[in-house]
């Protein structure tokens, strides 16, 4: 059986308490409005649930570089913040007066000083229990919607572009970039070694990756100005789908490895619920010996939840584990988070659907996402 120690784990599940960073960058002359477009963010995000604090700070070497420190009970409040319209709207000012940001987000493992051991201090939340391993590797997708009618023509343009250059920098370089497709639904998921900011910079100026975007707009559902900066950082803003965790065996096994995409189109306010049950199952699916699962990768952003997987054999040799429902009751869990009008272009009940093998084998078929294309890149 694969060990804890041997695992290699990403989560914004484990309940522990959270701190973010965001490194900012002032333009010049912009200091006074920067400070009052904070003060109005200050005073909404202090009302929203699961914040518990946050600080602003000045360089003492470089008067227009700024960070602001929060502290969250856990990560899903924060990224129910994160990835809200209302969120979106707040920070909008900040595009006027920032040049460049730069955001981290860490678990909060050990406390030292005199404040957490001699004078204790009442915080929500929990330290990390443990530290997890990771493998170098960002995992980060996009997803967008496109006009109906124009799938073909879209999957067409995805799958015949030219790969941008793999290597960003000494240290940063593209790994994997996984497109698919589920009705008019697109995913696009990659995998950086290094900084994942960075990268997506570099590929934002491939003359291949922009031609692409540029055949792409008259097909979008939501139309986007990518000459204009301003816009172009909202449509990647809300297109963002955050990799909400992470679990995976220390090395491939024999055999080969498949890589496949589903999508759950969750209720109203459930996407994170859903999330973190699949997330579970997975870290149980890991552990198990017989299990083909070789790593997953669970990506939410509000009621929006597709999980990748790479998986030894056909995907549909074990349906309920494919879907991350193996176990009593785990399915009937899922149903009443699921959407009543599923989002394949059926309305119904759930649980009926999946209350049976054959209906679990129906719905994996229905929620496995078309694959476009997935590209790894060598070592360089």
């Amino acid at each position: 059986m694969t060990t804890l120690s041997e695992r290699i784990s990403q989560s914004a599940f484990d309940g522990s308490r959270l701190r973010v960073v965001l490194l900012l960058d002032l333009y010049d002359g912009a200091q006074n409005q920067f400070l009052e477009v904070y003060e109005n963010l200050r005073d909404q995000v202090s009302s929203v649930p699961g914040h518990i604090s946050d600080e602003l700070c000045q360089s003492i070497e470089n008067p227009s570089q700024w960070l602001i420190t929060s502290e969250w009970e856990s990560a899903p409040p924060f990224l129910a913040w994160l990835n809200s319209e209302e969120h979106a709207r707040s920070v909008q000012p900040l595009h006027g007066c920032v040049r460049d940001t730069r955001s981290l987000r860490f678990s909060v493992l050990q406390e030292s000083g005199k404040a957490a051991a001699d004078v204790p201090v009442p915080v929500k939340g929990r330290l990390q229990a443990a530290p997890r391993r990771g493998d170098g590797v960002v995992r980060h997708a996009l997803t967008f919607t496109v006009k109906p009618g124009s799938e073909s023509v879209v999957a067409k343009l995805l799958a015949g572009y030219d790969s941008p250059q793999a290597r960003v920098d000494e240290s940063t370089r593209l790994r994997r970039t996984s497109l698919f497709m589920h009705g008019n639904r697109v995913v696009r998921a990659i995998e950086v070694e290094g900084d994942l900011l960075a990268a997506l910079r570099h590929v934002a100026r491939q003359p291949e990756v922009r031609a692409l975007e540029d055949a792409l707009n008259p097909y979008l559902e939501q139309s986007r100005d990518l000459d204009d900066p301003a816009a172009a950082r909202v449509f990647f803003t809300r297109a963002a789908l955050p990799a909400v965790h992470h679990i995976a065996t220390g090395g491939y096994e024999s055999g080969a490895v498949g890589r496949h995409a589903l999508f759950y189109p969750a209720k109203a306010g459930c996407g994170m619920a859903l999330a973190r049950l699949l997330a579970r199952q997975d870290e149980a699916a890991v552990d198990d010996l017989t299990s083909p699962v070789e790593s997953s990768t669970v990506f939410q952003r509000d009621d929006v939840v597709v999980r990748l997987l790479d998986v030894r054999g056909p995907l549909d040799a074990r349906p309920a584990l494919a879907l991350g429902i193996e176990g009593d009751r785990k399915a009937a869990v899922l149903a009443r988070l699921l959407d009543d009008g599923d989002g394949f272009g059926t309305t119904g009940t759930q649980e009926g659907l999946l209350a049976t093998d054959r209906g679990v084998a129906r719905f994996l078929e229905r929620a496995t996402m078309r694959r476009i294309t997935d590209r790894t890149t060598a070592a360089v």
